[in-house]
């Protein structure tokens, strides 16, 4: 009677459990790179919205959407940057800020232009970073998109 013995992985096979250990926390602290780079930019734009700021003014008055749209977006803003930076809501915040941007780069294409005011596009620049990084946080925390995230990224 042969006795079944447990094999014990070598090589590669011994090795692979170690990269995906490593894979993982690379990319916990990529998405935490992002997320909080994303928040510091979101968040420093409220006090422009906020304060009123002559640069805010124009793009909300050019939207036709001065002073409730500004107002109304900062707070959003200020939502999505604390969602981004909460653990169990980063997710979320990441879906928030996506739909925000999407919202910000056609308000650019649609009526403001690239540059406004001068910036050189700093402000179509800032919303399309925002955009990829936010892609990219949700690529990496895939598994934790509410409801899509158990079904399809198990």
């Amino acid at each position: 009677m042969a006795h079944a013995t447990k094999s014990t992985p070598s090589g590669l096979q011994a090795f692979l459990p170690t990269i995906d250990r490593t894979r993982t926390r690379a990319l916990t602290i990529a998405s935490w790179i992002f997320q909080i780079a994303c928040a510091a930019i979101l968040l420093q734009t409220l006090y422009f919205k906020f304060t009123g700021a002559p640069e805010a003014k124009y793009i909300f008055t050019t939207l036709g959407v001065e002073p409730f749209g500004r107002i109304g977006l900062g707070f959003a803003e200020l939502i999505v940057g604390i969602l981004l930076l909460i653990p169990r809501t980063a997710v979320l915040g990441a879906i928030a800020a996506i739909g925000l941007m999407v919202g910000a780069i056609g308000s650019h294409l649609a009526i403001l232009g690239i540059e406004v005011q001068d910036d050189g596009g700093l402000l179509f620049g800032l919303a399309v970073a925002i955009l990829i990084m936010n892609l990219i946080i949700l690529l990496i925390r895939r598994r934790e998109i509410p409801i899509l995230g158990t079904k399809f990224f198990a």
